[in-house]
């Protein structure tokens, strides 16, 4: 008898934990999905509108090349959490005009950190580009600079690194905003001592988190004294002066 009750006791305790653990499951996965900042219509227009670049919707990610097919060099970049991949289009579409492909990913559950995906499974989506640069916007940087050390460049848009990539001598290029709420000044000075000594630290005058995307206001954030236009060429002018260098 007492065999039996010790079994129903552990049998109540299995299914216990089984339901906590599909409700916790549960409660990860909704996260994820509810709350997704999506691309602003207007800015998603504009690159779906522009004769310069080709727009592909590929397995590997969202893919911005080269009208004329001519790229020798590539940018791997990730969104931050819960934004739509899609809003990183327009402020990147500017470094496809000038010869960069790039492919923004789609993280797993919005999340980058729960993609486990190695940079091959997206540079696949161009396969003649030899020389990549891997890059993201806030969590998603975070992420970049875990691959880091696959890419040939690291690229930092309101973010930082929380991985030491200070010793493998790679070039980076770290774009913060002065009126960031979220990857503040004090935040993206804090973790300077994990990149290269002689990276390149750049603070966009009047830039917000958001500014780095074209998905709206963001909680938390502050708000943003550049324009659009003024943020896209900004970001543009400055990451490309930095990858060309090491287009072959």
């Amino acid at each position: 008898m007492q065999k039996k009750r010790g079994r129903r006791v552990l049998k109540r305790v299995l299914w216990s934990l089984a339901i906590v653990l599909v409700l916790a499951v549960v409660g990860v996965v909704a996260y994820t999905q509810i709350g997704v900042m999506a691309a602003e219509p207007e800015p998603l227009a504009s690159v779906r509108e522009n004769p310069a670049i080709t727009v592909t919707d590929a397995d590997e990610g969202i893919v911005l090349a080269p009208a004329d097919g001519d790229s020798d060099l590539g940018l791997v970049f990730i969104p931050g959490a819960k934004v739509d991949p899609w809003a990183y289009a327009a402020i990147l579409q500017g470094l496809a005009e000038e010869g960069t492909t790039v492919v923004i990913t789609r993280p797993w559950l919005n999340l980058a950190f729960f993609d486990p995906r190695g940079l091959d499974a997206f540079t696949s989506a161009a396969p003649d580009v030899d020389v990549w640069g891997v890059g993201g916007h806030s969590l998603g940087g975070v992420r970049a600079c875990q691959l880091a050390a696959d890419a040939d460049a690291l690229v930092l848009f309101g973010s930082y690194c929380a991985t030491d990539v200070s010793e493998n001598g790679l070039p980076v290029l770290s774009l913060s905003g002065s009126e960031d709420g979220l990857s503040t000044p004090e935040k993206i000075a804090d973790a300077r001592d994990l990149l290269p000594a002689d990276a390149e630290m750049v603070e966009i005058e009047g830039a917000s988190h958001a500014s780095f995307g074209d998905y709206g206001p963001q909680d938390g954030d502050g708000t943003p004294t550049i324009s659009t236009e003024e943020m896209h060429d900004e970001v543009t002018r400055l990451t490309e002066e930095f990858l060309a260098p090491l287009a072959p």
